[in-house]
């Protein structure tokens, strides 16, 4: 099936804005990693990243993919747009392997094309997006009860993350800072939505900021997206570029697919065929996701033992001659 003007519109700034946010991963990396030479890290919670202009031009690098991503949204339904996203893992994976010598074996290789491959498929099988002619709608489609449900059990599990699970794990365990940035991602995504629209109508001469709804999608959406920035921030500076991409993607994706798919109900539209495809494709990204993962932890350990190994058996040999 030919795709419209504005999914194609869509399609073509969500494309953009993965090469952006794909390459700011690295510049922002760059610059957190200088900021902590002369300042306390942001893993260990300080904030010397804000007087480096190396972050900065990768938050700049950051914005300018997300305004793409974000008038992506106005074109575009969230299930074609959000798995698009798997272009910025190749861009991150790729740079990180050449300018922060973050170690990209074959299989890592392998991982990002089956990203792209399962994405490709989600694509081509997205369904159509419904009509929506005012804010109030998506504020209707909000308010409903499996939507309402879904946004409580976020916010909670979030709320047990950073108070019971970030103190004592998020040094050591990815998931906990990923999880965080993933699980808030999905309600900014519903949240940018709704803003994207009210915009889109508004510049049609349908002006949607004279309704308190716009204004309080707004909000989460300024609130989501710092809680969001102070995470990731965490997770970029104690972790391998290389893996945090996929895995956040990973999560973000099925996540923000997840709840547009309560709230929008994207699949009613669809059959079982299209349905099982798009899982299918749901599959082939994580397996992609989990070669990535593996070929970092390869990567860590291949060097050490026989170091200490040698030196052991050295030390042993040398008392044995001693004797």
């Amino acid at each position: 099936m030919e795709m419209s003007t504005d999914n194609i519109r869509g399609f073509a700034l969500a494309l953009s804005s993965s090469f952006f946010i794909g390459s700011s991963f690295i510049v922002k990396k760059i610059g957190l990693k200088k900021a902590g030479m002369y300042g306390v890290r942001a893993g260990s919670g300080g904030f010397s990243y804000l007087y480096e202009p190396l972050w900065w031009l990768g938050m700049i690098t950051m914005i300018v993919g997300e305004i793409a991503n974000f008038a992506a949204y106005a074109f575009a339904p969230a299930i074609l747009v959000t798995p698009l996203g798997a272009l910025s893992i190749i861009v991150s994976a790729v740079l990180a392997h050449f300018v922060l010598d973050e170690k990209l074996h074959i299989f890592g290789v392998l991982g990002c094309v089956l990203c792209v491959v399962g994405s490709t498929s989600i694509v081509l099988h997205a369904p159509k997006e419904k009509n929506i002619e005012s804010v109030k709608e998506v504020w209707y489609l909000a308010t409903e009860p499996g939507f309402i449900v879904y946004s409580c059990v976020v916010v909670i599990l979030v709320l047990v993350l950073i108070i019971r699970f970030v103190p004592r794990y998020g040094q050591t365990h990815m998931i906990i800072y990923v999880g965080i940035c993933s699980l808030m991602g999905s309600l900014t995504v519903m949240g940018v939505k709704a803003l994207a629209i009210a915009l889109k109508l508004t510049f049609s001469g349908m002006n949607q900021f004279v309704f308190a709804q716009t204004w309080f999608f707004t909000a989460v959406v300024v609130i989501c997206c710092l809680l969001q920035l102070n995470y990731l921030n965490k997770a970029l500076d104690s972790f391998n570029t290389a893996v945090i991409s996929p895995v956040y993607y990973v999560m973000f994706t099925s996540l923000t697919i997840f709840a547009s798919m309560i709230m929008f109900k994207d699949w009613a539209s669809q059959n079982a065929s299209q349905i099982v495809t798009e899982l299918c494709g749901f599959v082939t990204i994580l397996s992609g996701t989990f070669l990535l993962h593996k070929t970092k932890d390869m990567g860590e350990t291949i060097d050490p033992e026989p170091t200490i190994l040698s030196e052991t058996e050295l030390s042993n040999e040398t008392e044995f001659s001693n004797h």
